[in-house]
């Protein structure tokens, strides 16, 4: 794994030109470790590191990779990774239609200046970027909630998405979040399942818990906190309130190692 203080910028593009080449030198000058990739979902996969970063050069031939692009607007929300977008005003319309416009954080019109755009997108990852904020895995069946949930925290956390308990567990293997928001109910690994592994393992057995359930009945309530998270959020809450939950999760816990010390 890379270190935690080295991003990852992933160029995808299906042209291989000098700007290609003078984008990622600039970005290597800022300190980045860069990839240069095509479209495509094998090349995509053999990434490992954590990406930072997505840089989209759009041309047409890009564009006519829809599936490649669909996976890589997946890709991008599971890593909670940063889109930039660098084309003309009609190839950018499109490939917002596919990645999704509210997911690509700016645009850039070419003609460009390489030195300027790389350093608007720097600029603009240390400021929203996900090195300096919290934490969060969200662990859920339903890819509805999972959006949604994603939706409510990413301003203020690096949310990170994992659609099954052994999607989870794969992820924690190599990763460890702040938090933990598990669903209690999944097919196959559950989350008292999930919970279990986490804390039979002593490297992340201090990871916090907080259990994601629909049911608000006395017994299941019980049965959650039987397996001692630190605590439990209803689906029905208001999105404000599940927020001002979290916020006050992590302002608790600030205040407890200030106490330590």
């Amino acid at each position: 794994m890379q270190s935690n203080n080295i991003q990852s910028v992933v160029i995808v593009t299906q042209t291989q030109s000098y700007l290609i080449t003078s984008i990622k030198e600039w970005f290597e000058k800022a300190e980045y470790e860069v990839r240069v990739v095509k479209a495509d979902i094998d090349a995509i996969n053999q990434i490992d590191e954590s990406i930072g970063i997505i840089v989209l050069y759009v041309d047409e031939r890009l564009v006519e990779e829809q599936q490649a692009l669909n996976y890589i607007k997946d890709k991008a929300i599971e890593e909670d990774a940063l889109v930039f977008a660098i084309g003309d005003p009609n190839e950018l319309t499109m490939v917002e239609k596919i990645v999704s416009k509210n997911l690509i954080s700016r645009k850039f019109q070419r003609p460009i200046n390489v030195s300027e755009v790389v350093g608007a997108i720097t600029t603009y990852s240390k400021e929203h970027g996900k090195q300096n904020k919290k934490k969060i895995l969200v662990v859920d069946d339903s890819g509805t909630m999972l959006r949604n949930v994603k939706g409510w925290l990413e301003e203020s956390y690096n949310v990170t998405l994992a659609n099954s308990g052994a999607m989870a567990i794969k992820y924690l293997a190599t990763n460890r979040p702040d938090l933990v928001l598990l669903d209690y109910e999944m097919p196959i690994v559950d989350g008292k399942q999930v919970l279990e592994m986490i804390r039979s393992e002593t490297e992340f057995s201090d990871i916090p818990v907080i259990f994601l359930t629909n049911k608000g009945d006395r017994e299941t309530i019980m049965n959650v906190m039987e397996l001692k998270p630190q605590g439990y959020l209803l689906k029905t809450m208001e999105p404000e309130k599940i927020v001002e939950s979290i916020n006050h999760f992590f302002d608790e816990l600030k205040r407890k190692e200030m106490l330590s010390y």
